[in-house]
């Protein structure tokens, strides 16, 4: 688990990085449906990537907690000695 840790402080700091390097890019305009915005390229890849994160969690909470009940659910079974269904 430290590893993983470790992994996204790698990350992050890489993203820092870039972010800084990249502050002087030129803006992008994003569009969407019948919105239009205009914004520095830093700023879109960097909600791109908050977008991805928030979008990856929403998807596997659901799941963790689901594999979390049924390990807590399997664990009491055992412990009360009745037979598995």
């Amino acid at each position: 688990m430290q590893f993983f840790y470790w992994l996204i402080f790698l990350i992050a700091i890489g993203i820092a990085i870039f972010a800084v390097q990249n502050s002087s890019a030129p803006l992008v305009t994003i569009k969407l449906l019948i919105w239009r915005f205009q914004t520095s390229l830093v700023y879109a890849i960097l909600g791109s990537i908050a977008l991805g994160i928030l979008f990856t969690l929403l998807l596997w909470i659901p799941r963790a907690l689901r594999a979390s009940l049924k390990s807590k659910k399997s664990g009491h079974e055992i412990s009360s000695g009745s037979p598995p269904a």
